[in-house]
């Protein structure tokens, strides 16, 4: 009985183990496509196995020690006065201080070489992309052709692009998985992304900071192609639509909150829209407004007196 009690012990962890080491296969974060998602993804598993010298010892140690150290096993000397041990005092502490040295090095260095405004050294030119967060929804500029989109980016393969990221509404975060780092969008400040892609195809983006009610459908499709005439041609469809982004009030319509909002394109966009959404949040926008609602208030009181 107690051996048929073990082995269903032994298949149900077989099973969990299975299920946690294959469960993120194809999960975004293991299957990176871009220069900068490689190396986070090196990151996680140089500190994941890491962590597994530290992890696997204990848990054979716990099994180990239940069974040795077991009421009913008759054949376990007796040590009531055994105090300490120096051998197992130098394993016990030597080796997860190497192990966390290692890791508090491994964090600095590549804290340093992953800084998301370090530019990506490359021999073509980079493309530039303004992204602002809204709810809920991304729009993105591209202030070097005069187009916006929103919930969709092209860019061609192993061409750097920099994005500056800000937010028309609460606090958010840009994040591409596929592609690499996650950084906040913050209103009335600039925050900057360098990414790469390597690969062609079609990755997800997301919106990693809660945000609202709509928060969950705010996702974007960034598109990478082989050909730089491809994303040319993209250019150019977009140049073609209808709709223009070139007025203030316009850009107050699409910024109104939508839970399911598609892609759309606008063929023109008006200049420094992107200086003007950050700047709207700017300490002299504040003692401006603050002195045109005291200045109201002190004129309301005056005709209440007269």
């Amino acid at each position: 009985m107690t051996s048929l009690n073990y082995n269903n012990f032994f298949k149900i962890l077989s099973l969990t183990l299975i299920f946690i080491f294959l469960n993120g296969c194809n999960g975004l974060l293991l299957n990176p496509h871009g220069k900068i998602a490689i190396e986070e993804c090196s990151l996680i598993l140089i500190s994941f196995i890491l962590m597994l010298f530290i992890i696997i010892p204990v848990i054979f140690m716990t099994i180990y020690f239940s069974f040795k150290y077991r009421s009913t096993n008759v054949n376990q000397i007796y040590k009531p006065n055994w105090s300490d041990s120096k051998k197992i005092e130098i394993v016990v502490w030597t080796i997860p201080i190497i192990i966390v040295s290692f890791l508090a090095f491994l964090s600095w260095n590549y804290s340093h070489k992953l800084e998301p405004k370090k530019p990506i050294a490359s021999f073509n030119k980079p493309i530039k992309i303004d992204a602002v967060a809204l709810d809920w929804k991304w729009l993105f500029i591209y202030p070097d052709y005069n187009i916006a989109t929103i919930n969709e980016i092209m860019f061609p393969v192993n061409r750097p692009v920099i994005f500056r990221i800000t937010s028309n509404s609460v606090m958010n975060a840009f994040f591409i998985p596929s592609l690499g780092s996650q950084i906040y969008a913050m209103p009335g400040m600039t925050t900057k992304l360098n990414l790469i892609a390597n690969n062609p195809g079609k990755y997800k983006g997301i919106s990693s900071n809660y945000s609202g009610k709509g928060f969950s459908n705010m996702k974007f499709t960034a598109i990478s192609v082989l050909k730089n005439s491809t994303f040319i041609d993209w250019v150019k469809k977009i140049k073609n639509s209808s709709v223009k982004l070139n007025m203030k009030k316009f850009f107050n319509t699409i910024s109104i909150p939508n839970e399911n909002y598609s892609i759309e394109y606008f063929s023109s966009v008006q200049r420094n829209l992107f200086n003007q959404i950050i700047n709207q949040y700017s300490i002299n926008n504040f003692k401006i407004l603050d002195k045109n609602i005291t200045h109201k208030i002190m004129k309301k009181n005056s005709n209440m007196e007269k």
